[in-house]
């Protein structure tokens, strides 16, 4: 019972703050006409954290935390990524009721699977901090530990899509949508300074 707690607990921290990923998954449940329409975006981020995870826990943290240049080049990719995904989520103007501009399952996937697997902030964290903590379990407890952070990733977007088709019946002309993107933006940029600043801490 300890590491699925523990899991769930660790998880919960992780996925809990405002990023580019579950902004996304949220806007998705708010601006397409039908919940389901909006579980392609569900379900990638779901596969992509339930990869990232499975890798953290099989010792992938222990290459990429011990390979000065790979950090390096994560730090740096890292900063630029996010700084130009707050740009975007700050001048972004949702739209609702299944516009036209509405995201297609296709670029749902495709931009999903982008801020997931291709943002070096939420890698770091699931590979350093998940995959350095399952490092204190072995076997059977290895995996309920693994299953427990899954588990919290799958039950979170679907959450958060469901959240935000609520709020889009309830916010018909997007302005709250937008405070929410702008104030992600904020928090998106913060990430982003944080790892500009461990680029020159590990520089020292």
């Amino acid at each position: 019972m300890e590491p699925f707690i523990h899991g769930i607990i660790l998880a919960l921290g992780l996925i809990l703050p405002l990023g580019v990923q579950n902004v996304f998954v949220f806007n998705q449940g708010a601006t397409q006409k039908k919940f389901t329409y909006a579980l392609p975006s569900v379900i990638t981020a779901g596969i992509c954290d339930t990869l990232l995870i499975t890798m953290a826990v099989a010792g992938v943290s222990i290459i990429i935390l011990h390979i000065e240049w790979l950090r390096t080049l994560m730090f740096i990719v890292g900063f630029f990524f996010l700084s130009y995904m707050g740009w975007l989520m700050w001048k972004d103007t949702p739209k609702l009721n299944n516009h036209p501009e509405s995201f297609t399952p296709s670029k749902q996937i495709l931009f999903a699977a982008s801020v997931s697997l291709f943002n070096p902030h939420a890698i770091m964290d699931t590979i350093g901090l998940i995959g350095t903590s399952s490092l204190v379990y072995s076997g059977v407890d290895k995996w309920i530990f693994s299953i427990a952070c899954i588990l919290v990733s799958w039950v979170w977007f679907f959450s958060l899509a469901i959240t935000g088709k609520k709020i889009g019946q309830i916010d018909t002309n997007g302005k709250l949508l937008k405070r929410i993107n702008q104030i992600s933006a904020f928090i998106i940029w913060g990430m982003a300074v944080y790892l500009g600043s461990q680029l020159f801490l590990t520089s020292d």
